[in-house]
């Protein structure tokens, strides 16, 4: 679903500079299409009791394989981002994946959005690439009590993909080249269902990729000094909900999850600085309601388990504003967003700690853009999701 809404900028990008490309043309007004079939055989990172033997079949779960085809484009080398990112390419891919243990986990399937690029020119027909895919996988083997009730590390029948590689890109001829590297890849729901202690794999990558239409192949185009254009200075506003399930321990060896989902929502208004066309740097103003928030503090005595209840606790304790530092990944189409903050203005235990935020920003328009966010608190608890539309002002 995640990697579906990301096909409309996806879509437009390309509609737009096909059409502004000349039939029959070979000037480099056309743009490069690329189409790529690969395999990622891995290992699974063995950070859960189930995955060390705590399972139905009593044997631990290391292996992890998927296979991938991709479709992906790079801007006519004549267009504007073809000259700012000559190496730049976006796509969509699907894979296929298992863990060896399909009666609990099942064999998922990822629907990704990915974007990459070339880091450096290791020889004449060999580059070190970077590529990111983000996206839903579907078709998991969630938690039951009754008939999975070892895997308690999957809560939810649909879960993020999300994935970061490097790898080495060896140019056969001008239409065919062989990659070869290695990927970390996470699958999580986000809080938005319990279990989801997360599924976390590293795996090589070897596959080999076809080009098709006009233009100049990347390992052939001059290096362009073209700059980015207007301010250095931009501001994103961001708003953005989900809800989140929470759970509450009493003590180390006690807990409880809370029945139901609870709502989250919040506001980034981020200054930020173009350092160069590849990055940003900058502050943001962080704002966020949590309904789940100190709940703790509200218990109704003589109530626990699935029967708990709470009173609802002032607006105080679930609001809080933080300050956080971001560095931003710039690119056609998507931008990466990192960010390390703080709360600045709250109360209660819950959300008066540090917080870090992964997201991704697809742009529709020049200006508008969708935003998908992820949320942790102290480096290794997740929060929440952070599902929204931000706008950009000022800059390019």
């Amino acid at each position: 679903m995640i990697s579906m809404l990301f096909c409309l900028p996806l879509g437009l990008a390309a509609q737009a500079i096909t059409s502004s490309s000349e039939p029959g043309s070979t000037d480099g007004s056309k743009p490069v299409h690329l189409v790529g079939l690969d395999v990622r055989p891995g290992y699974v990172f063995p950070t859960h009791s189930f995955f060390r033997g705590d399972n139905a079949s009593g044997k631990p779960v290391n292996p992890a394989m998927s296979a991938h085809l991709r479709y992906a484009f790079r801007f006519a080398p004549s267009s504007r981002w073809g000259q700012l990112y000559p190496y730049a390419y976006q796509g969509i891919g699907v894979g296929y994946n298992t863990f060896g243990n399909v009666s609990e986990l099942g064999n998922p399937v990822s629907v990704y959005v990915f974007q990459g690029s070339r880091l450096a020119r290791l020889a004449r027909n060999l580059t070190l690439n970077y590529e990111w895919n983000f996206g839903a996988s579907f078709g998991w083997k969630k938690y039951d009590e009754e008939t999975n009730y070892y895997n308690d590390i999957v809560g939810s029948h649909i879960n993020a993909f999300l994935n970061v590689g490097f790898f080495v890109n060896w140019q056969l001829a001008r239409e065919w080249s062989v990659v070869a590297g290695v990927d970390l890849s996470h699958y999580s729901n986000g809080n938005t269902n319990y279990p989801n202690a997360g599924v976390n794999t590293i795996t090589a990558r070897v596959g080999v990729v076809r080009s098709f239409g006009g233009g100049v192949e990347p390992d052939d185009a001059p290096s362009s000094g073209r700059q980015v254009e207007g301010s250095r200075f931009s501001y994103d506003l961001v708003l953005y909900g989900s809800t989140r399930k929470r759970g509450i321990m009493w003590s180390a060896d006690d807990g409880d999850l809370i029945p139901g989902s609870f709502g989250v929502a919040g506001l980034n208004f981020n200054p930020m600085y173009r350092v160069n066309k590849y990055f940003r740097a900058g502050v943001s103003l962080d704002a966020q309601y949590d309904e789940s928030a100190n709940l703790k503090d509200h218990l109704v005595e003589g109530t626990g388990g699935e029967d708990i209840k709470f009173y609802r606790p002032p607006f105080r304790e679930q609001f809080a504003v933080g300050l956080s530092l971001r560095a931003e990944l710039t690119m056609p189409v998507f931008s990466v967003n990192l960010g390390v903050g703080r709360n600045v203005f709250y109360k209660g235990k819950d959300i008066g700690k540090l917080y870090q935020i992964l997201a991704l920003k697809a742009f529709v328009t020049r200006r508008l853009f969708l935003h998908v966010g992820y949320q942790l608190s102290n480096f290794h608890d997740p929060n929440n999701l952070m599902l929204g539309l931000g706008y950009r002002f000022g800059g390019s």
